[in-house]
């Protein structure tokens, strides 16, 4: 029996613009390819910032020259960051796999993931996206409903909330291609969010983060283990101080006891330590590894890598 783990790709593992992608996303498919040699179901989600920043602002650019050409709502350039991020995956594992004489399927999921109508982030946008605009423009912006706020003496953003995930939408397909083997790709920049509006679910512009909305595919999935890839080997406290320290090991309360002292930036690792507590504190036997992506294999027969444990 394979274990089954949820791989969460950092940003190091994907490029800023398309070129720049495709080749990190060789490299990536290399480390999850020996992965599955070496005996685990993997499932992969990902981050997209960098592109779905790039589509939002390419599309926010467009608007403004032509004024034919509509304003692309947030949650639709989100499903176009999955698309063309899964395509990018899903092509180089599958020449990987080729490389080494495997036939296994890949497929990306467009997936929406259910987020909570009243979530207090709602109140209080905080996630600035696409571009930036004068005060004038700002105004206008505001005047459509946007919520606009000036970013560092650079002009003005629109900000979006980003809300808790609840649970993923297209849980049942991902499971079914899964349990027939497939290698699935979901949950691309924490899913498309959605909220349930009685009779249908509604995108919403919002950022859902990817490593909290991986913990949840994780656990939705019942798999083992959560394997969070960064850009560093181990997790740290005293982070780039003379007193730093790397830690082979976290039980919930010792994490906890750091997140309360200030330990992780909260633009780097406090998410995915946030992440690695609600999958391994949600049923016993769970486990989640932070690690580098090139790290990867050797975090997981325990020779290096942080493990967050009960």
């Amino acid at each position: 029996m394979q274990e089954k783990i949820v791989i969460a790709l950092g940003g190091n593992a994907l490029g800023n613009n398309p070129e720049e992608q495709k080749e990190a996303v060789r490299n990536t498919a290399i480390n999850i390819v020996d992965l599955i040699e070496a005996g685990y179901q993997v499932i992969i989600s990902h981050g997209n910032g960098p592109q779905v920043g790039m589509i939002n602002l390419a599309m926010d650019t467009a608007s403004k020259i032509n004024k034919d050409i509509p304003e692309m709502p947030f949650a639709e350039c989100g499903a176009m960051s999955q698309g063309y991020i899964g395509f990018h995956l899903q092509n180089a594992l599958q020449n990987e796999l080729r490389k080494r004489g495997l036939s296994i399927p890949v497929v990306t999921i467009v997936t929406q993931v259910l987020v909570g109508k009243n979530d207090p982030a709602f109140q209080h946008p905080t996630k600035p996206v696409g571009a930036f605009y004068t005060e004038v423009e700002a105004s206008e912006m505001r005047a459509k409903g946007f919520v606009m706020k000036e970013d560092a003496g650079r002009g003005y953003r629109r900000v979006v909330p980003s809300p808790e995930p609840i649970e993923i939408v297209e849980i049942e397909p991902i499971k079914m291609l899964v349990s027939a083997g497939h290698i699935v790709i979901a949950v691309g920049g924490g899913g498309i969010p959605v909220v349930d509006k009685g009779e249908s679910l509604q995108g919403i512009s919002a950022v859902i983060d990817k490593d909290l909305s991986s913990a949840k595919l994780a656990g939705q999935l019942d798999a083992g283990t959560l394997l969070i890839l960064t850009a560093v080997e181990k997790v740290a406290i005293a982070y780039g101080k003379p007193e730093q320290q790397w830690l082979d090991r976290l039980t919930i309360k010792e994490a906890e006891k750091y997140m309360e002292d200030g330990e992780f930036a909260e633009g780097s690792m406090l998410p995915k330590i946030k992440a690695a507590l609600a999958f391994t504190g949600s049923k016993a036997g769970r486990k989640t590894l932070i690690t580098s992506l090139d790290k990867a294999v050797e975090a997981l027969q325990g020779k290096t890598g942080t493990w967050i444990i009960p």
